[in-house]
């Protein structure tokens, strides 16, 4: 990062631990997990707006207290979407630092740009503004979030000589997928700070198939499958800081002790061609949900990502019946059967997902 060094890991904050509801967060555990990280050497905290369904940021705040804002840079995000008119970008950022009860943001992200929204803000002056709110001092670092394809990320770079930083989806799964090892590779030769998220796949990557943990277990350094899936990001020279949204103490623990084994050119090149046949091999569900939550609330009630994660149970397993009885435990007034096609969560999945088809044929598949 410009001017400073971020830590290996950082604490992201879209999966602090909660309730039956999303916006439930756990507040005396989520602090502490915050904490943790932060006294254990981690220095970049992430959230964003829609966190735990607008949330997040009220309990970062909390979290900050006590003389832990100071060992930290704090980054957030402008929620694109809810942008209608040039005064909105002003509406969100205050409202923002309310919630996190601070009057500066280290590092402000344009959050889960793709082509539609990028297309809208710049023609609102987005950048402009960007601009002139660091000038003022409301705001740092300037980057953005990104779940598009590679075109659209080399037009976002390309687009402004003011960038510092980005933030992107890659793990070993998702090389060729959105920004990508290209995209990667790109933003560092512009000399851009680059931030790794879902670097486990929202979950995918920490508990594999059996044969999945047998070539792992091939390897003469033993590692969990979370920490092979870490290290090849920390191996990487490009790679600035990877984010993990830890949920309880014993993640932070691990991950910690992962982190501080870390470092650029760690791996053996064996240890890479490993990982390469790893993500060859690497069954992948039908639905890539990463359970990032975006979609929620649902206007209709259903709760798309348990719907979309019982699908993907029972197909994985190899036997439907495993994603009926998850289904079935679900009340009947967050199925898939709800649903009204009402396309919100199309337009607003970071992953593409034409959610609305998939409800018609999760409510027809369980349904028979």
């Amino acid at each position: 990062m410009t001017g400073w060094s971020a830590s290996a890991l950082g604490v992201g904050t879209m999966r602090l631990p909660a309730g039956a509801s999303l916006r439930d967060i756990d507040e005396p555990r989520a602090i502490r997990i915050i904490r943790k990280a932060i006294d254990g050497g981690v220095n970049y905290v992430d959230t964003a707006w829609d966190y735990h369904e607008g949330t997040s940021e009220f309990v970062v705040g909390k979290a900050l207290k006590d003389g832990y804002r100071g060992k930290v840079k704090l980054a957030t995000k402008l929620p694109v979407w809810l942008v209608n008119d040039a005064r909105d970008f002003d509406r969100l950022l205050n409202r923002q630092r309310e919630k996190l009860q601070v009057e500066h943001v280290d590092l402000y992200l344009l959050h889960s740009l793709n082509r539609s929204q990028w297309k809208k803000v710049r023609s609102l002056g987005v950048l402009d503004w960007l601009e002139r709110t660091r000038a003022d001092g409301r705001i740092g670092l300037i980057g953005f979030s990104f779940h598009d394809d590679y075109a659209l990320f080399q037009e976002v770079v390309d687009a402004w000589d003011k960038w510092t930083f980005c933030q992107i989806q890659y793990n070993y799964m998702d090389e060729q997928n959105q920004a990508g090892t290209r995209g990667l590779e790109y933003a560092a030769a512009k000399d851009l700070a680059v931030v790794i998220m879902e670097p486990l796949l929202g979950g995918y990557l920490v508990n594999p198939p059996d044969f999945i943990r047998q070539l792992w277990d091939t390897a003469e350094v033993k590692r969990t499958p979370a920490e092979w899936a870490l290290q090849w990001l920390w191996n990487k020279p490009q790679v600035s800081v990877v984010l993990s949204g830890m949920n309880s103490l014993e993640q932070v623990e691990e991950n910690l002790s992962s982190a501080d084994r870390s470092g650029v050119g760690i791996l053996t090149p064996d240890e890479v061609a490993l990982v390469e046949r790893v993500a060859r091999e690497h069954p992948m569900p039908p639905i890539p949900c990463t359970r990032c939550h975006y979609c929620m609330p649902c206007s209709s009630g259903v709760n798309i990502p348990a719907n979309l994660h019982a699908y993907n149970r029972g197909a994985m397993g190899g036997r439907m019946s495993l994603g009926l009885a998850e289904y079935l435990h679900l009340q009947t007034g967050i199925r898939a059967s709800q649903c009204t096609q009402c396309l919100r969560c199309d337009e607003i999945c970071p992953q593409k997902i034409k959610v609305s088809e998939w409800m018609v044929r999760i409510d027809r598949e369980f349904s028979s």
